[in-house]
């Protein structure tokens, strides 16, 4: 292994950031950014005064609603580190997106609202965490607010996370009277001073008992801190680093990260702890990032990144090895070789072309139709990676054309859209109608959004009472033919051409069940 490669892995830290929609996510990411030199000014996000609205939320309706509706990938320096953040939407109905995101990640950030505590979509989210024993570290955000006892915080997130937790900060006050954090991890005292754009002041102490401690936030408050820093060396154990990299403990740390406080105390405990890119499983064996032969896997498709070009882009994380522009790579699925021209690395939508990009690293492709989510890509050897579902959508729609003349536009538009995983078509066998699913309302008000707006394309839907889609094989194929002939009103092809069974209600998916003996009935599209 080359002293080059080692170095660049060791230095690049790839993580997502998760929470339930408005715990500040967005907002955390831009001022992480901030300290990375790569924004100068932070977009408030949810102010009209301002009209730059936060970098990572770049398509139109996201910043009509206000939230975060596709994954942004950012890149940035920060000291010797190269730091990627994949920024997830955090509302539910694009779940789908945020789970195969963390597919591509090496740790995680999770938000929590120190109002609201731990909510529904985060506990999702944590148990896909779980499954991986993928790294987390928790912010509990907006201390300028009026919120909750932390330590009645640190409990809940033990419970409803189910992972142990330690302080690596901690609040002195909160709302109103918030006077700053207390950094634990290296011992200091960080001062609050609301401002949205500068940073606040940071003092060294050597020891929490000193009267400068009186001093700087009043002889109460010092008392209480004291008195609550005793209490957590008496609760929790020592912070451990190979029991946060096993995914058994999550640091936490207090702030706000509109005020900007608490984050760099955040990011520069991050990059010591959070882990390096590590070995990937592949169907064939085990993939590590020392190896010299390059792979990489498309984990998320994008339309339209820029509007003036009807261009879709793959997002490839880097696996292993070393990838460069211009050198002939394998595309596993179709087997042909391919090489890029104009790789691109991301800093939300500004695009750079790279020469070069190494494991951890997420690379945007141009891409004309020849990638579906799960493509490998390698220096030659058959691999296929593993973990990237579809899952079975829970809500149904007719999809029409409002438009004769556009029919073409609507064709293409409705193709790019399931490519990317936005949600999924089904052709029904039957009448030939397409058939939209989804896994939440918003969808469909996205879907229809972007065909007018990036496709001049008119759709309307029309309702459908379906209960399930599901994907079906069978090892007899004289059983397969008899069930389609006994379901054909029932039966549709999903886009890649495969049998699916639309139950318009859970009796009738139970009845196929034991009816249908030698039918196998799959709720997601990988098996």
């Amino acid at each position: 292994m080359s002293e080059e490669l080692n170095n660049e892995i060791k230095r690049r830290r790839t993580f997502a950031i998760i929470s339930h929609p408005d715990a500040g996510k967005t907002t955390l990411t831009e001022k992480l950014l901030l300290f990375g030199g790569a924004i100068h000014v932070a977009g408030a996000v949810k102010s009209n005064k301002i009209k730059k609205t936060a970098t990572s939320d770049w398509m139109e309706i996201e910043k009509q609603r206000g939230i975060s509706v596709a994954t942004s990938v950012m890149g940035f320096n920060y000291g010797d580190y190269k730091i990627n953040i994949l920024d997830t939407p955090g509302h539910q109905d694009f779940a789908e997106d945020t789970f195969r995101t963390l597919t591509a990640v090496d740790s995680v950030i999770i938000v929590v609202d120190v109002a609201k505590g731990v909510e529904t979509q985060t506990r999702r989210l944590m148990e896909v965490c779980r499954m991986r024993n993928t790294p987390v570290i928790i912010f509990v955000n907006k201390l300028d607010r009026e919120g909750r006892d932390p330590f009645d915080i640190l409990d809940e997130l033990e419970q409803e996370l189910k992972i142990n937790v330690r302080p690596l900060s901690w609040p002195i006050n909160i709302g109103a009277k918030f006077k700053g954090v207390y950094n634990i991890f290296e011992q200091g005292l960080d001062l609050f001073t609301p401002s949205k754009q500068t940073i606040s002041e940071r003092v060294e102490i050597e020891d929490v008992n000193s009267p400068l401690v009186d001093e700087l936030i009043g002889h109460s408050d010092a008392v209480k801190l004291r008195e609550d820093l005793e209490l957590i060396d008496g609760v929790y154990p020592e912070f451990n680093v190979e029991e946060y990299l096993n995914g058994e403990v999550a640091p936490v740390f207090f702030g706000s990260a509109l005020n900007t406080f608490g984050v760099k105390e955040l990011l520069d405990c991050f990059v010591k702890i959070a882990p390096y890119p590590k070995a990937i499983d592949a169907v064939e064996r085990r993939v590590y990032p020392s190896e010299e032969s390059f792979s990489g896997f498309v984990f998320k498709i994008h339309a339209n990144m820029d509007p003036n070009h009807r261009s879709c882009i793959a997002f490839v994380k880097v696996c292993s090895g070393k990838f460069e522009r211009n050198v002939n790579y394998r595309h596993v699925r179709s087997d042909k070789m391919m090489r890029f021209a104009a790789p691109t690395a991301f800093m939300a939508q500004k695009k750079n072309v790279v020469d070069e990009a190494y494991p951890g690293d997420i690379i945007g492709i141009p891409d004309t139709g020849n990638f579906k989510i799960g493509d490998t890509l390698t220096s030659g050897e058959l691999l296929h990676f593993k973990g990237l579902p579809s899952f079975s959508p829970e809500m149904f729609k007719y999809i029409e054309n409002a438009d004769p003349m556009k029919a073409k536009q609507l064709d293409k538009g409705i193709r790019q859209l399931m490519d990317e995983g936005v949600a999924q078509m089904f052709t029904n066998s039957f009448n030939g109608r397409k058939i939209i699913g989804t896994v939440g309302q918003l969808q469909f008000e996205v879907i229809q959004y972007r065909l007018l707006h990036e496709y001049g394309a008119q759709c309307r839907w029309e309702p459908i009472s379906l209960y399930k889609a599901c994907w079906i094989e069978s090892d007899d194929n004289n059983a397969l033919e008899a069930f389609k002939k006994r379901k054909h009103q029932f039966m549709a092809t999903d886009k890649d051409g495969r049998d699916v069974f639309l139950a318009d209600s859970n009796y009738v998916l139970q009845m196929a069940q034991s009816d249908f003996p030698k039918i196998r009935f799959h709720f997601a599209s990988e098996f």
